[in-house]
């Protein structure tokens, strides 16, 4: 069934809350997110800002345990402007020279998003920039299940729940794998980027609202500890944390997990993870930052190993 959801009421934290839909196993809807400070498709700011989350939407039947598939089958930015910070954060440059060189904050930036060309430029752009022009990428930055040990929290982070993460493989066409912590798994998202680089190290991508489009699948008994995913190319695990390298332990082991249960016997999935494993950054930005262990799918299937959930 397809389900058409017009939001007006958003959350700031992921948790908890009463469902504004019920949907069911193989089920899609059809939605829309402000961006990250609460403006919707007209600019106008509807909610507070930080990352506001549509829904959550309760999966039928879906109980700790399980495992809540969502597929990202339409992400698209439904206004003409978003915006950015403009410059990086203090914290990913030398402390020297971000204390002696760094430019000031001169606030947000307004950025053209052109869907018919699919590209976005600076609308005032500065004498270095002239002429840039960016093939845009929309990819989702918030999205989580409520967290274990009924906790709603803020949107600013992320844990094994999910949360910001702004992981540019996030995109539309990615299926990514959520343990489900409650009832219903309370499925929302949120803060969609036109572009972003990897590391959301300016702490913002082009931020703007999104038309979105997501369909779910429950796979019931099946027990992971932390979120999955996987697009055309890859299968990959991300561990959510903070220093960056507890991130890189979390993914890792997700990975080893992942490739066991897919009958692997442990000494093959290290020495294979040893010589073609990739790592992505996602968030290096909020409390916790996001690591990503990749696999590709060519390699695995190469040695008739597959890895669907």
């Amino acid at each position: 069934m397809v389900h058409t959801f017009k939001p007006s009421l958003y959350h700031t934290t992921i948790g908890g809350h009463e469902p504004v839909l019920e949907i069911a196993d193989g089920d899609t809807v059809a939605t829309s997110t402000v961006d990250a400070r609460g403006s919707d498709s007209s600019g106008e700011q509807v909610t507070d800002p930080g990352n506001p989350q549509t829904g959550p939407f309760a999966v039928e039947d879906a109980a700790p345990g399980d495992v809540l598939a969502v597929r990202f089958d339409r992400l698209a930015p439904n206004r003409p402007r978003g915006w950015t910070s403009s410059r990086l954060a203090p914290f990913v440059v030398d402390a020297y020279r971000a204390a002696s060189d760094f430019p000031p904050d001169t606030g947000t930036v307004e950025w053209i998003v052109d869907m018919g060309s699919r590209t976005a430029r600076p609308a005032e752009p500065s004498e270095g920039l002239a002429g840039l022009v960016l093939p845009i990428d929309p990819m989702v930055g918030c999205f989580g299940v409520a967290p274990p040990g009924g906790q709603a929290i803020n949107t600013g982070t992320s844990g094994s729940y999910g949360g910001n993460m702004d992981y540019r493989g996030f995109r539309e066409g990615t299926t990514v794998y959520l343990p489900v912590f409650a009832d219903g798994a309370l499925f929302s998202l949120g803060d969609g980027h036109a572009v972003q680089g990897d590391g959301e190290i300016a702490g913002t991508g082009i931020e703007i609202s999104f038309d979105v489009r997501f369909t779910v699948t429950l796979i019931k008994g099946r027990e992971i500890s932390w979120p999955r995913g996987e697009d055309a190319t890859h299968v990959f695990t991300v561990g959510n944390a903070r220093p960056l390298d507890e991130g890189l332990r979390i993914a890792t082991t997700e990975m080893v997990c992942w490739l066991r249960e897919s009958g692997m016997d442990e000494r093959s999935v290290h020495l294979l993870m040893g010589q073609t494993v990739e790592y992505a950054v996602g968030n290096m930005f909020d409390p916790a930052y996001t690591m990503v262990c990749r696999m590709s799918k060519a390699v695995l299937s190469g040695i008739g190993v597959e890895t669907g959930m």
